[in-house]
C-alpha cells in the first residue's frame, strides 16, 4: 500500500486526491510521477479490461472499480491484486515472485525482500532487481521510506531494511529441455481454450513430446544449420570495438551490447598471434579466453553461396584485434568448431566431459534456417518439433507457418496415385528430354533431371529413387492433374496452393513441412488418416484431468458401428476416440514402401545407411536453385521430415541438396530417436506376389534370361509367358503403349 495505494482503506475505489496529483503533474511536468490508479482500479483492469491508455479505458476502470467496491471487501480486494499483478520474469502474484527472486514462500521473506517485491509492479522491467539492480535498490528504499512516513515501520526497522544487501536472484526451474518452439504452441492452444486464465488458474499440460527426441531434434537442426553455414565461409565480424577501448574495466560493458544466441557467446578479440597459433579474447560471461586456429580453418571468406576466399592460413588471415565475434565453448574446440557437436557428452565410460571455457571455438549465427518434425504414424502425435535455429532470435515457427515447395519430397504422393491407378513398380517410362510450348505466352518450358543426363526407358521404381524429373512429369500428364488433386485431397493433403500443371509434378505447389510430415505419416502407417496433435492432457489446480487426448482407433471397415460402440460406453470419465480410416489402398502404400527403402539402398538417400538399419524409406526433395531442401523418411512406426532454406527464399548454393543439407539432419536426430527400438517394418498385406521381370521392358523374364524380382498387385502383375513367344516379349498387362514409351 505505502507503492500503490497509501489511502486505499479509505477511498471507495477511486482516490480523487490522487487523480487529480497525477493530473497536475500530466500537465506541469508532461509524464505522471506518482499515478492515480488505486489497488481496486488495477485489480479492474488485470481481471476485466485491456492495457490500452485510452481515456474511455480509465473511464471504465473507474466505474469498475466503484462496482468492485460495492461488492468486495477491501482484505478480498487486496488478495486479488497480491495474486493477479505481473512483477517480471513470468511471477504472476507474490507467491510466485517471492520464489522466483528469493526461493522462499512469502512468510519467510525479510522486510527488505518485501519491500523490493513491493516496488515491481509500477515498472516490472525498470525496476527488476536481476536487470537493473541499482534502479531497484532506490525504488526499495523508496518504499522503505514511505513505510517509514507512513508509520507502517519504525525508524530502526527503516534503518536496517535500507542497508540490507540485494539477495534476489533467478530461482525458477531449470529448463530440462530445449523446446521453445512446442512451449510456444502449447502456450497458444491453451490461450485459445481457456482465454488469460491460462496464466492464473494453475493448469498443468502434458504434451506428447518425448523429452530426449525433442533435444536431439534442436540439437540435429542446430548442428546441421551451423555445418551449412560453415561450407559457404565466414561472414566477418558482427562488430568492432576501438583498439582504445579494449581495456579490462570496460570490456564487460561493450560486450554486454551483443546478445547471445543459444551456444554461441559474443567475444571481443583482444591480441592475435600468428607465432602461437592462438587469439585472445573477452568472451561474455566467459571472461578471458582463448581460440586455438584449429577452430578456424573452416573460415574460407564468404563471397557468395558458390564462392569463397582461400583457406585461411594464420589466424590473423581470419580475425583482427577488436573484431566482436561469435564463439562456441567445449572440451575439443577443433572437433565441435568443425562438426557442430554438443559441447559435452558422455565418454566411454558414461561421464560428462568438463567444457574447458579457456578455450573456444570460432561460430557464427548461420542465416540459413530449417525445420524438424517427428510424428507417431499411428496416432499423430508429435514427438518432437524445432521451427528454427533460435527462438530467442525468431519467433517464426517453421514448421508450422513457412509455405515452401516440397520439391521431389511430393513425388511419393504421385507415385502413390499411379499405383492406385493400376501402374506398378515395374511400368515403363521413357526419361528423355521435352519440351511444352505456351503458344498464348510465346514460352516453352524445358523440364531437367538435377544432373541434366537421361536414362531413356525406366521403370518407375527405378525412377523414384533416382528422381528423375521427366519420368514424373509424363506420369501427371497420364494421370491427370485434376484427377490428381482429386487425389491428394483423398489424402487430405492441403492443395489450395498447388499448381494447376505439370510443374506440380516436381513439387512446385506450396505445402509447411507439418503438411508434408503428416502426408509421409499417412504412407508410414500403411495408408491410415493422421491428426497431429500436441497436447496429451490437462489438469486443473488440483490435479483432476479436464482433457485428455482422443484415444486413436485404426479402422478399415465398419467404421460407424464402431464410432457408435464408442459413443455407448459407460465408462466414467469416458475419453474421446477418433475414429483413423484408411486413405489410401493397403497393397499400393505397401509398394511404395518398398520403392522408397530403394532410396536409401540405391538412390539419393544412401547416407542414411549409416544408421544401419533395414526398415527405413524416404526421399529427398531439391527445388529450382536450390532454394527448398528436404529430407522425409520413416519406419512403420515414426515418420519425420526435415527441411533447410532461407526465409527469404534464395538459393543454398549449386552443391546443396536434399541429400547434403536436409538429410543429415534427419539421421542425426534419427539415430537416436531410433536408438534401442526393433526394426519396424510395415507387415506384407494379401494379394501381393512377387515376379521374376525384364529390368528393362518391366515384363516377364523369360527361362534363361537374367532377371530381377519384382513386387505386384496380385491382379496388375504381367501374364504368364505365351509358350509359343520364345523371346518373352509377350505384352506385360500393365497399360503401357508404345507412345509411352517413346514421348
Amino acid at each position: 500500500m505505502a507503492a500503490e495505494d497509501a489511502r486505499f482503506y479509505e477511498h471507495f475505489g477511486v482516490d480523487f486526491k490522487g487523480l487529480l496529483r497525477a493530473a497536475i503533474e500530466l500537465v506541469s511536468t508532461g509524464e505522471i510521477q506518482s499515478g492515480g490508479s488505486t489497488i481496486t482500479m488495477q485489480v479492474a483492469k488485470n481481471y476485466f479490461l485491456s492495457r490500452d491508455r485510452t481515456f474511455i479505458r480509465k473511464f471504465n476502470e473507474i466505474l469498475l472499480a466503484l462496482q468492485i467496491e460495492r461488492e468486495l471487501s477491501k482484505e478480498r480486494i487486496l488478495e486479488l491484486y497480491l495474486n493477479k499483478i505481473y512483477l517480471g520474469n513470468r511471477a504472476y502474484g507474490i507467491a510466485a515472485a517471492a520464489q522466483v527472486y528469493y526461493d522462499k514462500p512469502v512468510t519467510d521473506l525479510s522486510l527488505a525482500q518485501m519491500a523490493m517485491l513491493a516496488g515491481l509492479p509500477k515498472a516490472p522491467s525498470a525496476y527488476n532487481p536481476l536487470a537493473n539492480p541499482e534502479r531497484a535498490h532506490i525504488r526499495r528504499n523508496w518504499i522503505l521510506g514511505r513505510m517509514r512516513d507512513l508509520g507502517y515501520i519504525t525508524e530502526d526497522a527503516y534503518a536496517l531494511a535500507s542497508s540490507a544487501p540485494l539477495t534476489a536472484s533467478y530461482n525458477a526451474a531449470d529448463t530440462e529441455v530445449d523446446a521453445d518452439f512446442v512451449a510456444e504452441m502449447a502456450r497458444t492452444e491453451m490461450v485459445q481454450r481457456f482465454g488469460d486464465k491460462t496464466y492464473t488458474d494453475g493448469y498443468k499440460v502434458t504434451l506428447t513430446v518425448d523429452s530426449k527426441k525433442q533435444q536431439q531434434a534442436t540439437l540435429a537442426l542446430r548442428n546441421g544449420l551451423e555445418a551449412y553455414d560453415r561450407r559457404h565461409g565466414f561472414r566477418g565480424p558482427i562488430g568492432q570495438i576501438d583498439e582504445s577501448d579494449l581495456q579490462p574495466e570496460k570490456l564487460e560493458d561493450l560486450i554486454a551490447n551483443y546478445p547471445r544466441v543459444e551456444a554461441l557467446i559474443p567475444a571481443v578479440v583482444t591480441q592475435v598471434s600468428d607465432e602461437s597459433g592462438e587469439v585472445e579474447l573477452f568472451a561474455r560471461t566467459l571472461g578471458k579466453t582463448t581460440m586455438p586456429f584449429e577452430t578456424m580453418t573452416w573460415a574460407r571468406r564468404y563471397k557468395t553461396e558458390n564462392l569463397t576466399g582461400p583457406k585461411p592460413e594464420k589466424p590473423s588471415d581470419v580475425v583482427a584485434k577488436g573484431d566482436v565475434i561469435y564463439v562456441k565453448p567445449s572440451a575439443d574446440p577443433a572437433l565441435e568448431a568443425m562438426d557442430g557437436a554438443p559441447p559435452a557428452t558422455d565418454d566411454n565410460n558414461g561421464q560428462i566431459r568438463t567444457i574447458d571455457i579457456r578455450k573456444v571455438g570460432l561460430a557464427q549465427v548461420p542465416r540459413a534456417e530449417g525445420a524438424l518434425i517427428s510424428l507417431d504414424a499411428d496416432t499423430g502425435a508429435i514427438e518432437a518439433l524445432t521451427g528454427g535455429y533460435s527462438f530467442s532470435q525468431s519467433k517464426y515457427n517453421r514448421a508450422m507457418q513457412a509455405k515452401r515447395q516440397p520439391g521431389s519430397n511430393f513425388k511419393p504422393f504421385l507415385y502413390l496415385a499411379a499405383l492406385e491407378s493400376g501402374m506398378t513398380p515395374a511400368t515403363i517410362y521413357n526419361d528423355a528430354p521435352i519440351v511444352f510450348d505456351d503458344e498464348a505466352q510465346g514460352t516453352s518450358w524445358r523440364p531437367e533431371n538435377s544432373s541434366g543426363r537421361f536414362e531413356g526407358p525406366t521403370r518407375l521404381r527405378k525412377a523414384l529413387y533416382q528422381s528423375r524429373n521427366l519420368v514424373s512429369v509424363r506420369l501427371l500428364r497420364d494421370l491427370g492433374i485434376q484427377a490428381t488433386l482429386d487425389y491428394l485431397e483423398q489424402l487430405k493433403i492441403p492443395t489450395a496452393d498447388m499448381q494447376k500443371d505439370l510443374s506440380l509434378s516436381l513439387g512446385s505447389g506450396l505445402l509447411t513441412p507439418m503438411e508434408v510430415a503428416r502426408g509421409y505419416a499417412v504412407m508410414a502407417n500403411g495408408g491410415y488418416d493422421v491428426e497431429p496433435f500436441l497436447i496429451q492432457s490437462i489438469s486443473d489446480v488440483n490435479n483432476e484431468e479436464i482433457f485428455s487426448a482422443p484415444e486413436v482407433i485404426i479402422c478399415d471397415k465398419n467404421c460407424e458401428d464402431i464410432e457408435q460402440e464408442t459413443e455407448m460406453t459407460e465408462e466414467a470419465p469416458r475419453r474421446s476416440v477418433r475414429i483413423a480410416r484408411r486413405l489410401a489402398d493397403e497393397r499400393s502404400v505397401y509398394l511404395m514402401h518398398s520403392i522408397m527403402k530403394d532410396v536409401i539402398t540405391r538412390g539419393t538417400g544412401r547416407r542414411a545407411l549409416t544408421l544401419g538399419r533395414s526398415d527405413l524409406a524416404g526421399k529427398t526433395g531439391t527445388t529450382n536453385e536450390q532454394r527448398d531442401t528436404w529430407f522425409s523418411g520413416f519406419n512403420h512406426d515414426i515418420a519425420t521430415t526435415t527441411w533447410v532454406g532461407f526465409d527469404q527464399p534464395a538459393p543454398l548454393g549449386r552443391r546443396e541438396f536434399g541429400a547434403s543439407t536436409a538429410l543429415p539432419i534427419w539421421i542425426d536426430y534419427m539415430e537416436v530417436a531410433l536408438e534401442g527400438t526393433p526394426a519396424s517394418h510395415m507387415p506384407r498385406p494379401n494379394g501381393i506376389v512377387n515376379v521374376r521381370i525384364d529390368p528393362e521392358t518391366g515384363k516377364r523374364a523369360h527361362p534363361g534370361q537374367d532377371g530381377i524380382f519384382e513386387l505386384f498387385k496380385e491382379e496388375d502383375a504381367p501374364p504368364p509367358l505365351d509358350p509359343r513367344d520364345e523371346s518373352g516379349n509377350g505384352s506385360n498387362g500393365n497399360g503401357d503403349d508404345l507412345s509411352r514409351q517413346i514421348f
